[in-house]
């Protein structure tokens, strides 16, 4: 089991910049693909990126490449999502998981408690 906490959320305006960080607590991060979804008031959970255990590979939502970025520092069992560009539309609460190298939500089976971003006109 891995242990996840998220952090770097917040307000931001419209074209600004937030970078999230998930610490994991496991000393066997390295084996464990990471994932960040997000889900806004009344949507589903969607797929934001994702990226392998040795971070040689990573996937990112075709709707937010350019924009987002995934990235881990194994030496501090930390990933993190650079977003930049951002728009009202990507309110909502971002979520890390740890699991497997998938964009689908139900291959993961470890989930941080959400940290939330807000992004105003």
């Amino acid at each position: 089991q891995v242990q996840l906490v998220e952090s770097g959320g917040g307000l931001v305006q419209a074209g600004g910049s937030l970078r999230l960080s998930c610490a994991a607590s496991s000393r066997t991060f390295r084996d464990y693909a990471m994932g960040w979804f997000r889900q806004a008031p009344g949507k589903e959970r969607e797929f934001v990126a994702t990226i392998s255990g040795s971070g040689g590979t990573r996937s990112h939502a075709d709707s937010l490449k350019g924009r987002f970025t995934i990235s881990r520092d194994k030496a501090k069992n930390t990933v993190y999502l650079q977003m930049n560009s951002l728009k009202p539309e990507d309110t909502a609460v971002y979520y890390c998981a740890a699991g497997r190298y998938s964009s689908k939500w139900s291959d993961y089976t470890d989930w941080g408690q959400g940290t939330q971003v807000t992004v105003s006109s």
